[in-house]
Formats: structure tokens, C-alpha cells, sequence
């Protein structure tokens, strides 16, 4: 009659017939040696955890169920949400009330849907507008001062109307004789053009721009009936109340320019000279 084989603890060698074991990787042990050589020592009462308990884990570290709990205000974190803060495993009110940014208005924990702005934060329903006290939402605003305005207030309350379409002026905008514009408002008299960033002139209190002025107010250069106009800086002669542009005050012989040079002016009837011939002819 042969003996019954033997199955035994691998590590103390205790007979395990009749008794609970634990296999780990196709070899048995005793719960008592599996515990002292495998099992897990918890996070926090340092004690191991045991082969009748679960055994909680995150991010490498173990904790028995009734050890799992909020750092600081001790509830259980089981099958709850929780952060981790450093080495602390903390609930999320906890967590909010002690490292999560306040509201600016409320001084409450503001998690979700919340306003940012200049490392200010607020709850989306505190974010209100200074005037009117309604919520601005993901709406545009303006800041003034200390305070956040909707559009529509801020408008009514501290911008320029625009001399021309008697709009608010929000961005941007030009100055003329102190009165404000749109740049896009800001426009020549005559052809209607913007002026915003271009040159131009007045006459009677009315902006022009250099073209319009000319063609409506500059002399005419009598040899090639263009207007004259100093603001293009163009140079011109002046003879008994007629002009010339430089270049066309010229010997209608030789064509050489008669600025700085004597000169005979040729008369046709009337005493009125029809050109000039320079002196040198």
C-alpha cells in the first residue's frame, strides 16, 4: 500500500491538506507565509494587507478598504472620486476647497465652467457686468478700471460717438478739430475716400484729400494747366498772378528752365505774353 503524496507549504513546509493555501505562479503557501513574503504593506496603517482583505491600489501603493480615505477630513474614498495632491490622496471637495483656484466674487472653489481672466477666475454665473449686473457668460466685455462691462453698457456708458454715424466708438477711431470718428467714417469730402492714415487737408472746416483739394482749390500751372499744390511738394513760379510749375517755366526756344535767369515774355495782343524766351536768345 503506498503513501499518500504529500502537499505541503513551499516555504515552512506545513502540511496543507485540509487548510486554506494560496497559489502564486504554479507553487503553493500557507496564507501565513504567503502574507510574509508577498503581500502588500498598506499606505496607511503600515500593517499587511492580507490575503481576507482587498487590496486597494494606486500608482504602486496599496491600502487595506478601511485605510483608503481622504487625508485630511478622513472619509472613505472608496469607489469615489479623489485627487492626489504630493503624496495625499484627498476627496474633491477637499481637494477644491484647498488647492483649487477661488471665484473673485465668490471666494468659492470654482472647478467647472468657470471665467478666466488675467489669472482671475470666476464661476460662469458670477462673472457679472459692473452696469447692468447680468451675467457676461462667454459673451465680449471690457474691462474698465477695476470692473467688467458688457459691450452694450460699456458703450452706453464711456465711449466716443462718432460725429459722422453717431455710433459708438469701441476700438480705434481718429480725431479731427477734437470731434471723434470712426476711421472708417473718416471720410474726403469730395470723392468719399478714407483719410484714416492717409494726408490731407481742410478747407472751411471739411477734410479733402490732396487729390480732391487740388483739382477744387490749387492754381493751375499755366504751361501744363495741372494744379499746383505745395502739400505734394511741388516748387512753382509766380509772374503778374499766373503760376508755373518749376519744371514748366521754360524758353519756348530752347526749352532750358527759367527759374533764377533773366527772361523777355513774348506778347501776343493786349499786353498779355503768350510765353518767354530766355535772355541769352
Amino acid at each position: 500500500m503506498s503513501m499518500p503524496e504529500r502537499f505541503d507549504c513551499h516555504y515552512c513546509k506545513d502540511s496543507l491538506l485540509g487548510k486554506k493555501y494560496i497559489m502564486k505562479e504554479d507553487t503553493q503557501y500557507c496564507t501565513k507565509c504567503y502574507e510574509n513574503l508577498f503581500a502588500n504593506c498598506c499606505e496607511g496603517c503600515s500593517l499587511p494587507i492580507g490575503s481576507n482583505c482587498k487590496d486597494l491600489s494606486y500608482k504602486d501603493r496599496h491600502w487595506h478598504e478601511q485605510c483608503f480615505k481622504c487625508s485630511k477630513c478622513s472619509r472613505s474614498l472608496v469607489e469615489k472620486a479623489f485627487a492626489a495632491k504630493d503624496d495625499l490622496l484627498l476627496c474633491t471637495e477637499c481637494h477644491a476647497n484647498d488647492y483649487s483656484s477661488k471665484c473673485n466674487t465668490c471666494r468659492k472653489p470654482s472647478c467647472s465652467r468657470k471665467m478666466e481672466y488675467k489669472g482671475n477666475s470666476w464661476h460662469e454665473t458670477c462673472f457679472l457686468c459692473h452696469r447692468c449686473q447680468q451675467p457676461i457668460g462667454t459673451k465680449s466685455f471690457i474691462p474698465k478700471d477695476a470692473d467688467y462691462f458688457c459691450v452694450p453698457c460699456f458703450e452706453k456708458q464711456f465711449a466716443y460717438q462718432c460725429c459722422a454715424c453717431k455710433k459708438a466708438i469701441t476700438t480705434g477711431g481718429v480725431t479731427y478739430q477734437e470731434k471723434p470718428w470712426h476711421r472708417e467714417c473718416f471720410l474726403c469730402i469730395g470723392c468719399r475716400k478714407q483719410l484714416s492714415g492717409q494726408r490731407f487737408t481742410s478747407r472751411e472746416d471739411y477734410p479733402y484729400c490732396l487729390e480732391c483739394f487740388s483739382n477744387l482749390y490749387a492754381k493751375k500751372c499755366v504751361g501744363c494747366t495741372k494744379a499746383i499744390t505745395s502739400l505734394a511738394g511741388a516748387k512753382y513760379i509766380s509772374f503778374e498772378e499766373r503760376q508755373w510749375h518749376s519744371e514748366c517755366f521754360t524758353c519756348m526756344q530752347c526749352a532750358i528752365s527759367l527759374v533764377g535767369r533773366g527772361f523777355l515774355p513774348i506778347y501776343l495782343s493786349c499786353f498779355i505774353e503768350a510765353s518767354f524766351l530766355c535772355d541769352s536768345l
